[in-house]
């Protein structure tokens, strides 16, 4: 990249997160459309006050006369035995913030498009990228994930806001909403195929986008069910899940037949040689499914 666009575009920056993102956030507020790389999401945090306090507040204290058209890049997510600084899911942190767009795609064709989309639009964006989707070692676990799809060569954009519904319901067996993003979708296709054996009929919904989220595709997939799953890779405690059920509820109380299940990672710093253990696989979410299909 450095040799094709140059050092006047592409700036390797000293390893000081807060520093990256405060120039970055000049950058965007004087015109350009900076793209900001934190190289893991666990080292964002020394950048955490310039994100939501300037970043992400910059149109609205200007009245609009300062809009910051700022992509920030960050991997995240477990999988590749990165341990508990190369391995965390902080998400959750950043769709609590007002002003900002918070993207999680689940495979190369959505990436580049999502991409795209933040990179020209004129508002922030956190763009969490699922490590162990793009550089992940598969160390025979059935939770590794690395899809391949094509990527067209050509400028196309995915809206935000617009959920994928990544395996519809066959309309045989008993139905259920499946929801996540990021690399927990791969895990999640894996319980669904499992499912399917057990007559139980999943619709698996890829966000694609936290803030906005697709609160429509949501609703009514599981008017539908009548049942909801729904998965991340992060702590349960106040994690996206948590979020993901509560607009279930408000939005389906009336259609539900049984209580969401959330399958999340659990509220401890994340182990290393406890990854395994640590991560939702596909089994973890086959129980939940398997719980809420049979609840009567």
């Amino acid at each position: 990249m450095l040799f094709r666009s140059g050092d006047d575009r592409v700036i390797d920056t000293p390893l000081a997160e807060s520093g990256i993102i405060g120039t970055a956030i000049g950058m965007a507020t004087y015109g350009l459309r900076p793209i900001a790389e934190i190289q893991f999401s666990d080292f964002i945090y020394p950048a955490y006050d310039q994100i939501v306090n300037e970043l992400a507040k910059a149109r609205y204290r200007s009245g609009g006369q300062f809009p910051a058209p700022m992509v920030i890049r960050t991997p995240f997510g477990g999988g590749i035995r990165g341990g508990h600084y190369h391995s965390q899911s902080p998400e959750s942190v950043f769709a609590h913030q007002a002003g900002l767009y918070v993207v999680a795609p689940s495979n190369p064709y959505d990436a580049k498009g999502l991409l795209l989309q933040a990179i020209f639009g004129d508002d922030p964006v956190i763009f969490f990228e699922p490590k162990r989707v793009y550089r992940g070692p598969d160390h025979g676990t059935n939770w590794s994930a690395h899809p391949k799809g094509e990527v067209p060569d050509g400028d196309y954009r995915i809206p935000f806001g617009v959920a994928d519904i990544a395996r519809p319901r066959t309309g045989t067996g008993t139905p259920v909403t499946l929801v996540s993003y990021g690399a927990m979708v791969h895990t999640c296709a894996k319980a669904a195929e499992l499912a399917a054996a057990e007559g139980i009929d999943v619709e698996l919904i890829d966000l694609r986008t936290l803030v906005p989220l697709d609160v429509e595709a949501l609703a009514r997939s599981v008017r539908q069910t009548g049942r909801a799953v729904v998965a991340n890779e992060a702590p349960r405690t106040c994690g996206f899940a948590a979020e993901l059920s509560a607009v279930i509820q408000e939005q389906c109380f009336d259609w539900l037949a049984a209580p969401i299940a959330r399958v999340t990672g659990w509220d401890t710093p994340f182990p290393y040689t406890l990854e395994g253990a640590y991560m939702p696989d596909p089994q973890r979410v086959l129980a939940a499914l398997r719980a809420v299909a049979n609840y009567r």
